[in-house]
């Protein structure tokens, strides 16, 4: 694994699992968006990922009208690196998933590397009695009998269209078997080191939470990758900022934000993304870390830079 001095904090938003029922706080309009969004940079996060919704009910929509407002304003008024998702629901198309991606060229594009099931998902039914839009509802009634596909057919069309463009992946690795379909897609030529490798925890569908996992994603990533990759951590929930701080100390960049983690310590829901960010910087500091600028996360990632 590649090894820098520098933490690279990513900020993701607002994402496409949680729904506006779940938290008067979840941004959903393009202004909330962006305002989040620039408030995270502000925090210290050097890179923000992005998804977009529909401003009239919280549906997530891979439209890239609706994501034009929220990255021109984000570009003008920061220097933050932007990351496009990839990702789209069920039934989305590989184009829809990609049209932001092609139509804004970002630094970063976010690309899931295997397909996955929401087991259990269901559940969240339980926790509510009531849903803001039935659109909702019906999102995890559904959930049983849902499959997001990520073929190598469609993974191939997206590295050669999106990649096209310059712009760079961040390897979603929600199990292992993910890391070896990174390694098989640097082997046919498609995809180059530097690697940007995510590893995903907890999940429904993924690898578990438990701190042996987090360091057996490492070593496999470090049998199949060497120093040839960059390795960042994401956990889901109250599992978030302890296992991106178990990750940072063993070298990894952090991933926090609403996408992933609605609340900011027990019982204390976050009232936006940059209360995540300052506090996972807090701790960094804490453990006498730095943290990178979108300056330097450029660098370190081999981005080709904003213009």
């Amino acid at each position: 694994m590649a090894t820098s001095r520098k933490v690279i904090i990513t900020c993701a938003v607002t994402g496409a699992a949680h729904t506006p029922t779940m938290s008067p706080h979840l941004p959903i309009t393009p202004d909330e968006i962006a305002d989040q969004a620039i408030d995270a940079a502000t925090a210290g996060a050097a890179i923000v990922h992005f998804h977009a919704r529909n401003p009239e009910d919280g549906r997530p929509t891979p439209d890239p009208d609706v994501y034009a407002p929220v990255i021109e304003r984000v570009s003008a008024e920061t220097d933050v690196v932007i990351n496009i998702t990839t990702s789209g629901g069920a039934k989305t198309t590989v184009a829809d998933r990609m049209a932001a991606a092609l139509r804004f060229k970002p630094e970063l594009a976010s690309l899931n590397m295997g397909s996955l099931s929401p087991y259990g998902r269901q559940r969240i039914l339980e926790k509510f009695d009531a849903w803001q839009h039935e659109w909702e509802r019906e999102l995890f009634t559904a959930a049983p009998s849902r499959v997001y596909p990520n073929t190598e057919e469609m993974i191939s069309e997206t590295i050669r269209q999106v990649g096209a463009g310059g712009t760079r992946f961040e390897c979603e690795c929600y199990d292992v078997g993910h890391l070896y379909n990174v390694a098989y897609f640097a082997e046919i030529g498609l995809l180059k080191p530097p690697f940007i490798i995510q590893t995903v925890f907890g999940f429904s569908g993924g690898i578990g939470l438990a701190a042996d996992h987090v360091t057996h994603m490492r070593g496999v990533a470090d049998r199949l990758f060497g120093q040839d990759y960059h390795w960042s951590v994401l956990a889901p929930g109250k599992h978030q900022f302890r296992l991106c701080t178990m990750g940072a100390t063993m070298g990894s960049n952090v991933r926090v934000g609403m996408e992933d983690n609605l609340y900011l310590e027990r019982g204390r829901m976050a009232r936006s993304n940059a209360e995540q960010v300052a506090r996972m910087r807090d701790i960094l500091t804490l453990l006498g870390l730095d943290v990178a600028t979108p300056a330097e996360a450029r660098q370190i990632l081999a981005l080709k830079g904003r213009s």
